[in-house]
């Protein structure tokens, strides 16, 4: 049966939320799409594709329950909701950046093509505010590879007295980033700027400095799922390793943390190449309750040390 019979017999026979729901979960699970980006099933993605096609909040079904699924749509409604779901299969986006929203931290962001869609584990060490590294509060903090500068904006949230320097290489990314900013409304406290790692940064110092960097190493990079090419390749790719960029920052860092500064960063799967590439750095893994892996930390002082003993 062609998209088109699909599409149509939707618009003509289906008339509920549930149905809508329902039916959409049939045709992802049919066209075999991955679910990575917000949600991780077929269930949880139609629900938010259908509530974002009727301008409901997402939370909604929280508040209501189960009856919201029994109300009836219009046809008009229900012709948003499979043209959706038929965009969604055919070209394998990524659902946030069909609805140019997504959720980090419990706040709201807007994503398109330009950035990354926001799925770090960083989350959960943010809402704990780094407790067991940081003595106190940060007040300068660096988000390097800032993308949408959905970490730097968490950041500064969850750090009332901070601010937050948000940096990437790409321009494309620091407009997305200076949307979400004024978005915020905390332009007087999270600044976008164009830099090359740490190239534009002389003379700062910072307590704190988060980096979710690219990191996926090239055999991740040919496994990727559809949906992962419309992510900008310049966000993900990071040699063969993945630690192409976290080599430089390692080094470079030193210039720029506080003598009690601390640097965190992920590097996912790329976790299994840090002893290889960086032999006796005494990096602490952290430790994540709620899903997730592949974040370091460590001190300035470990890695004064670390790099002390090899020059």
């Amino acid at each position: 049966m062609t998209d088109k019979i699909y599409l149509e017999e939707a618009i003509d026979d289906l008339h509920s939320v549930l149905d809508m729901v329902r039916w959409s979960v049939s045709r992802f699970n049919d066209a075999n799409l991955y679910f990575g980006h917000g949600t991780d099933n077929p269930w949880d993605e139609a629900v938010t594709l259908v509530m974002y096609a009727l301008h409901l909040p997402q939370n909604l079904t929280q508040q209501t329950g189960d009856g919201l699924f029994s109300a009836r749509l219009t046809r008009s409604e229900r012709e948003k909701v499979a043209e959706l779901v038929l965009k969604r299969v055919q070209t394998k986006l990524p659902l946030p950046y069909i609805t140019h929203e997504s959720w980090f931290c419990d706040l709201p962001f807007y994503v398109d093509e330009r950035v990354l869609i926001p799925r770090s584990p960083f989350a959960e060490l943010i809402k704990a505010r780094f407790a067991n590294y940081l003595d106190t509060a940060p007040k300068h903090i660096l988000d390097m590879c800032t993308g949408g500068g959905c970490i730097a904006i968490a950041l500064a949230y969850a750090f009332e007295e901070a601010h937050v320097d948000a940096v990437d290489i790409s321009q494309d990314a620091l407009e997305v980033a200076d949307l979400n900013i004024q978005e915020h409304q905390l332009a007087d406290r999270v600044y976008p700027i164009h830099s090359d790692l740490f190239t534009n940064l002389q003379g700062q110092r910072y307590n704190l400095i988060v980096s979710n960097p690219p990191y996926v190493d090239a055999e991740d990079m040919a496994d990727l799922p559809d949906e992962y090419h419309h992510e900008p390749e310049l966000a993900l790719a990071a040699g063969n390793d993945g630690l192409d960029l976290v080599a430089i920052m390692l080094k470079q860092a030193l210039d720029y943390l506080t003598d009690d500064g601390w640097l965190f960063i992920e590097v996912g799967n790329s976790e299994v190449h840090m002893a290889s590439r960086f032999p006796g750095l005494a990096v602490e893994w952290v430790v994540l309750e709620h899903g997730g892996h592949g974040i370091f930390a460590v001190s300035k002082s470990v890695l004064q040390n670390y790099w002390n003993t090899r020059n």
